[in-house]
């Protein structure tokens, strides 16, 4: 057997029927919504990470099989050993993965699996070899949700760097977008700014804060005092 069969058998020793059915309801599997057509297996985090601990050696050839699954654990299993391979690469290597997550991206196709990786990856290999950062602005710009969704998420990475030049453009640019999953990544990084340097989140808050999607100056305000956050959304900062 080989690592790959192992891996999925691993998987499938922690599956749970009744679990997965709660989850199919919770990424929202049904027709037209966003998860359509995703399978489960019903795996908690904690176990999928203990998979892909074990077989975090596996070839790049080998997750690339796994992101072509309609099993969405198989697809989280291959974000979880990328983030492994990543994290312990240097620089030589983090460019190899950088570019086969833009090789596999439609892989790369719910919330979970944008957020537990495009910080590290993209955002990671962007701010340590200080390469152009204009691909954000090309997935900022897509028609496509989760690259709309790895475009913001990347710049978690610059942010805890307390670097917030990109991520500010790149919420300006989604800032009236429809979706409700880009409402809500655009919200958390404003948050995310202000948790680390409040007047900036301020201050592109008072420029924009009444074209703002409800869903996304919630999110952005979360942390405020309540009388301040009341404020925000009377619109009478």
């Amino acid at each position: 057997m080989n690592d790959f069969d192992s891996l999925k058998k691993d998987l499938r020793s922690f599956q749970k029927p009744g679990k997965a059915k709660v989850l199919q309801r919770f990424f929202k599997t049904g027709q037209g919504e966003y998860g359509e057509g995703d399978e489960f297996l019903g795996l908690m985090m904690d176990e999928i990470r203990s998979v892909a601990k074990k077989n975090s050696d596996l070839s790049l050839s080998e997750v690339s099989k796994l992101l072509v699954s309609k099993i969405h654990e198989e697809r989280m299993v291959a974000v979880v050993i990328l983030y492994r391979q990543f994290r312990e690469a240097k620089l030589e290597g983090k460019k190899k993965i950088y570019d086969f997550y833009f090789e596999n991206i439609a892989g790369i196709n719910n919330w979970d699996l944008v957020d537990s990786s495009a910080p590290l990856i993209i955002g990671g290999y962007l701010y340590l070899s200080e390469n152009s950062r204009k691909i954000l602005y090309r997935l900022a710009g897509s028609d496509d949700l989760w690259k709309k969704r790895i475009g913001m998420m990347a710049c978690f990475y610059f942010i805890k760097e307390k670097d917030f030049s990109d991520a500010l453009k790149i919420a300006e640019i989604l800032l009236t977008d429809k979706e409700d999953l880009i409402q809500k990544a655009v919200g958390w990084m404003l948050r995310e700014i202000g948790n680390r340097n409040i007047n900036t989140e301020e201050d592109f808050l008072k420029k924009f804060y009444k074209k703002m999607p409800r869903t996304m100056l919630r999110y952005a305000i979360e942390k405020f005092p309540e009388d301040k956050r009341q404020g925000y959304l009377r619109g009478v900062v």
